[in-house]
């Protein structure tokens, strides 16, 4: 009796050892097919959080640069102060701060009894040239017929000379006021002056009201053509031998920082500011853009020699240890995590299945079998998810937010980057694989 309970007992305990071993077994094969490593999946929200941004790799000059800030300017010819010839009061204004005019648009209305007189007096020297010049042909040609006295040719002469010259001063007064001397000489009089702007561009300024008196010397709008805008920097005397014309500048705006623009010099100031030993640099801004209005300030970087090398910004790489990581899409990163998942669902399944044997209904098992495959299907299937595998490089010289990156292995150059958050891809992924070690 005591032999066959022994016999038994070792049975069972041979049983119970096969049943550990298998079980170590298929959990040791589940945690190998969790997904390949250095990988990470993110669907669409994780990607929106992150404002995850994609790029290639970019050519950049991280050479010497000369680092310089400064503002946005217009020449000279691009900008206008408008003033009244001749003192007057508003009558009426006609533009608005922020308008857009042509050259020759009508700004404004001034009246004033002096425009008047101006116009009065052009009147009466009109009158008083047609009468000289009829008198001058008649005594000319006494004169040259021995008729009249050499005198009284010579006094009319003088007087016709003089008349002649305060006739086109005063003509010349009135077209700088914008008044018609034909229309005047026709006895149109007119008590008002029009002013109108001397170049096309944006009104900035508007120093009138209604009513009120302004003088000559008085501002009354001030207009700036902005599509001659260039960028104006200030780069120190120990910096200005390394800077010639034609050189290139990366430089960000303050209203659109995080957009990059490229100017080309093309002068050099010859004189020091006297307070910060700076020089003016003129650059001709190379894109086309707007809502540039000068005055902005401005700061960015000339590159004074040409060194162009692969770079990405430095939001695109990570660190472990010595080495340096950059993530590129991989799409087929999305099939490999979905493998292995499924894997650790089917291990899951075995599990059950063998809880079954031990005494579970195996039809109630069967059915939870496959309701959880069904709903991992379609978890997986959503065409959102996007995949991102690590690759190790080499970084160089670092300059203004880029480095220089040397590939250990070659990528193709249309090879989509992460370009912001691989720290945060990182993280998520050492994430991933702790919670598939427990």
């Amino acid at each position: 009796m005591k032999s066959k309970i022994f016999l038994a007992l070792i049975m069972v305990a041979t049983l119970l050892s096969c049943n550990s071993e298998k079980k170590d077994s298929n959990e040791g094969e589940g945690h190998e097919e969790h997904g390949p490593e250095g990988v990470v999946v993110l669907n669409k929200n994780q990607r929106d959080a992150l404002k995850l941004k994609l790029g290639v790799f970019q050519m950049r000059n991280l050479t010497t640069a000369v680092k310089s800030n400064g503002q946005l300017e217009v020449p000279p010819s691009s900008s206008a102060e408008v003033t009244a010839i001749i003192g007057g009061n508003v009558k009426s204004i006609n533009v608005f701060h922020g308008d857009k005019v042509s050259k020759g648009q009508l700004l404004a209305i001034l009246e004033h009894p002096d425009y008047i007189t101006l116009q009065e007096d052009f009147a009466e020297i009109s009158s008083q040239q047609e009468f000289i010049e009829k008198e001058y042909e008649r005594q000319k040609e006494l004169y040259e017929n021995n008729v009249g006295a050499g005198r009284d040719f010579q006094q009319i002469k003088s007087e016709r000379n003089t008349i002649r010259a305060k006739y086109e001063g005063l003509k010349s007064r009135l077209l700088l006021l914008n008044l018609s001397p034909d229309k005047v000489e026709n006895g149109e009089i007119s008590n008002s002056i029009a002013i109108k702007s001397p170049i096309g561009g944006f009104i900035n300024e508007v120093n009138i009201k209604v009513g009120t008196y302004v003088d000559s010397k008085d501002i009354l709008f001030g207009i700036t053509d902005n599509s001659a805008i260039h960028a104006d920097f200030m780069v120190y005397e120990q910096d200005v031998h390394l800077i010639k014309e034609g050189q290139k500048i990366h430089f960000n705006v303050s209203n659109i920082p995080e957009k990059e623009l490229t100017a080309t010099i093309f002068a050099i100031g010859k004189e020091f500011e006297k307070n910060s030993r700076a020089v003016h640099i003129h650059a001709k801004i190379n894109e086309k853009i707007s809502g540039l209005i000068a005055g902005m300030y401005i700061s960015g970087h000339i590159h004074t020699d040409e060194n162009y090398t692969r770079a990405l910004p430095n939001g695109a790489l990570v660190k472990e240890g010595t080495k340096s990581f950059i993530f590129i899409v991989d799409n087929e990163v999305v099939e490999e995590h979905n493998h292995g998942e499924e894997a650790v669902h089917d291990h899951g399944a075995e599990e059950n299945h063998h809880e079954e044997e031990a005494g579970h209904n195996h039809d109630a098992g069967e059915n939870h079998k496959e309701n959880a495959g069904h709903d991992n299907d379609e978890g997986h299937n959503d065409n959102t998810d996007m995949g991102f595998r690590m690759v190790e490089v080499i970084t160089g010289s670092i300059d203004d937010g880029y480095t220089e990156i040397k590939l250990i292995n070659p990528l193709p150059e249309s090879t989509q980057i992460v370009m912001n958050a691989a720290y945060y891809l990182l993280a998520d992924m050492k994430k991933e694989e702790t919670e598939h070690e427990h």
